[in-house]
């Protein structure tokens, strides 16, 4: 939960789904497939749209989902946004906070101003709003979105997908080229492609509840007996409550109001006004990872692969980083340019990062659930008391929120000789182009293609295939880890494929054509 309450995003009118919503006719073919229209499956659908690629969304709900599970973006994902040109659209719709909670019970928030980013903050947004812009996104590049039509068989076939499925108007069914399940932990995709979702059941709740009536007089109480509030718009504000006596409640039951204002009452004195309740639910802390994010022609992102406590807001955040990885790769491969096993770096560089999130969050879901537990209050306060000092420390805290915002993410290179920048995701530099235009790196990557930026001024012609987009440019930015830096190639997700110190012109050519082979096939130009 955020450091501070906040308005998030009441000026993006929910009106906007029914106006942009399009219920066209599911055609009978279609080159991706993309199931379920979550944040994940939209923002998808959108960078395979801007790659060309046909694709459909069926989402089994006819109307996009009113109640806001997530309520920010991190800023790796506001990086992802600008890499696009979406930035201002999302940032005009919520509001910033310079930091975010690594646990509930601990004081001391982690402090993504001191990130070196040009988004060093989270930002306050409900997922309705979120969804909202990345379905606009996804159609305006042509993406068709059709609610209420749920998959019911997936069959795998060596060059497609046969999908059944049952709509407004009966069943019907659809042959894509590739199916990807953006479509939750209960993933009907991930079952059709029979991957095992291993790991630990469900042994701790937490309830939350939105209410369009409370005495704000009582929130500052209310939070320092662990409640965590945030104001979704005016006149609606949400509540997560973790009362010691209801933790062991399945989050298959559900809340009731009085429930709810009793739990308050019982941990900190008041049930703080509350009334009218939009929204109430329990969640639990299961925590899975799927074994394999590809079986062929079937993918998976988002909850459909990776599924924890929501401590930390890091799940929405994931699945939006798993959809930017694989939306160019899908494209490539299906479009004929792509490297042999570029569609298989997906699971390579994804399912890492997935179990890096689920063990963090396990760990972090302790801190919450052990104060809670009498037996381990003392000494799990004391722990959370040791914590608070050590995230005082500014290298740990830039540390851990490193992790947790995603700008420490870095991909491994497929070889140890690699350059030290490989991997890692691309810095925003202010560029002067020839002739003294002014731009920004992460402006060049807006159409999503590969970028190879030129730094040298020894500069000689030379051509690239055509997903490569090449640039010459000078930048006044003084970073040791670019400090001789002559070329970088930049992938369409922002992360680095390729840097070099060579400048001498042969040794360059060689050089950048043995790298660009590794993503893109020789014969493509």
């Amino acid at each position: 939960m955020p450091t501070t309450g906040a308005n998030t995003g009441s000026q993006h009118r929910s009106a906007r789904h029914t106006t942009n919503e399009r219920r066209t006719r599911v055609e009978k073919e279609t080159e991706v497939l993309v199931v379920g229209a979550g944040p994940t499956g939209l923002l998808l659908a959108a960078e395979l749209a801007l790659a060309g690629v046909r694709t459909d969304i069926v989402e089994r709900r006819t109307r996009p989902q009113r109640d806001s599970r997530a309520l920010n973006l991190h800023p790796r994902s506001l990086e992802l946004m600008d890499q696009r040109g979406l930035s201002d659209r999302f940032l005009a719709a919520g509001r910033t906070v310079p930091g975010w909670q690594f646990a509930a019970t601990l004081r001391t928030p982690l402090d993504f101003s001191a990130l070196a980013s040009p988004h060093p903050h989270a930002l306050l947004l409900a997922q309705s709003h979120t969804e909202a812009l990345l379905e606009e996104r996804a159609q305006e590049l042509g993406a068709r979105i059709h609610r209420g039509h749920e998959v019911t068989v997936l069959r795998q076939k060596d060059d497609s997908v046969e999908v059944g499925l049952r709509g407004p108007t009966g069943p019907t069914s659809v042959r894509a080229a590739y199916v990807v399940g953006c479509d939750g932990a209960r993933s009907i995709v991930r079952r059709a492609a029979d991957i095992a979702f291993p790991g630990t059941d469900e042994s701790f709740t937490a309830m939350v509840g939105d209410f369009a009536t409370a005495d704000h007089a009582h929130l500052d109480r209310a939070r320092q007996h662990g409640v965590l509030i945030a104001r979704l718009e005016p006149g609606l504000t949400r509540f997560v409550v973790m009362d010691p006596e209801r933790i062991r409640v399945p989050s298959t039951t559900p809340v009731t109001p009085d429930e709810f204002r009793t739990a308050l009452l019982r941990i900190c004195g008041t049930d703080c006004g509350v009334g009218r309740p939009t929204w109430l639910s329990r969640f639990g802390n299961a925590t899975r990872l799927a074994e394999h994010y590809r079986s062929g022609r079937l993918l998976l992102a988002g909850d459909a692969a990776h599924i924890h406590f929501p401590v930390g807001a890091q799940g929405l955040n994931t699945g939006l980083q798993d959809a930017m990885n694989l939306g160019w790769k899908l494209a490539a491969h299906i479009r004929g340019w792509a490297a042999p096993s570029l569609l298989d770096t997906y699971h390579a560089e994804r399912h890492p990062v997935g179990r890096a999130v689920t063990e963090r969050t396990e760990a972090q879901t302790l801190l919450v659930e052990l104060p809670l537990v009498e037996r381990y209050h003392r000494p799990a306060t004391l722990l959370c008391e040791l914590l608070d000092t050590l995230l005082g420390l500014a290298e740990v805290n830039r540390y851990l929120a490193g992790h947790l915002s995603a700008l420490d993410t870095a991909y491994p290179p497929a070889t140890p000789a690699a350059h030290p920048l490989t991997g890692r995701r691309m810095p925003d530099l202010p560029l002067a182009l020839p002739g003294g235009r002014q731009t920004r790196t992460y402006e060049l990557l807006h159409d999503g293609r590969f970028v190879l930026l030129h730094l040298s001024t020894a500069h000689t012609d030379f051509t690239t295939p055509a997903p490569v987009t090449t640039v010459t440019a000078r930048t006044s930015v003084q970073d040791p880890d670019l400090d001789g830096t002559t070329e970088i190639l930049i992938r369409p997700d922002g992360h680095i494929a390729w840097a070099t110190h060579t400048t001498d012109p042969r040794m360059l050519h060689a050089e950048r054509t043995r790298l660009l082979n590794n993503w893109i096939r020789p014969t493509h130009g």
